[in-house]
């Protein structure tokens, strides 16, 4: 039994050190503030935003680094999601549901 709590344990700290994993991970977090702004107003409904912005703002940054080894059309589909997101952010109201469509596929696409 304490064999099988011990690698429940190594699973769980490996999926942890997974880069997609944590990357998948951060997206989930700032998508799930997202869901919790949906009948928000105001400053949680701005923060949910802003730090989406700084998501996507941190993901067009990677996607444009020359290190990065994605081939070229993931790069560019990646890039015009990436501003379809960033206008969106832009109107007054934003459509929160589409801003958490968009960023579960990407957490689904990084698993």
């Amino acid at each position: 039994m304490n064999m099988m709590h011990a690698h429940r344990a190594y699973q769980k700290t490996r999926q942890a050190t997974d880069p997609r994993e944590q990357e998948a991970d951060v997206v989930r977090r700032v998508t799930w503030a997202l869901k919790e702004a949906l009948d928000k107003e105001g400053i949680a409904r701005a923060r949910a935003v802003a730090d989406n912005r700084r998501l996507w703002i941190a993901l067009e940054a990677s996607v444009r680094h020359p290190a990065n080894q994605l081939p070229r059309d993931t790069k560019l589909a990646m890039l015009n999601v990436g501003r379809a997101v960033l206008r969106e952010m832009e109107n007054n109201e934003p459509d929160l549901g589409f801003l958490i469509e968009v960023n579960e596929q990407l957490a689904a696409g990084l698993r």
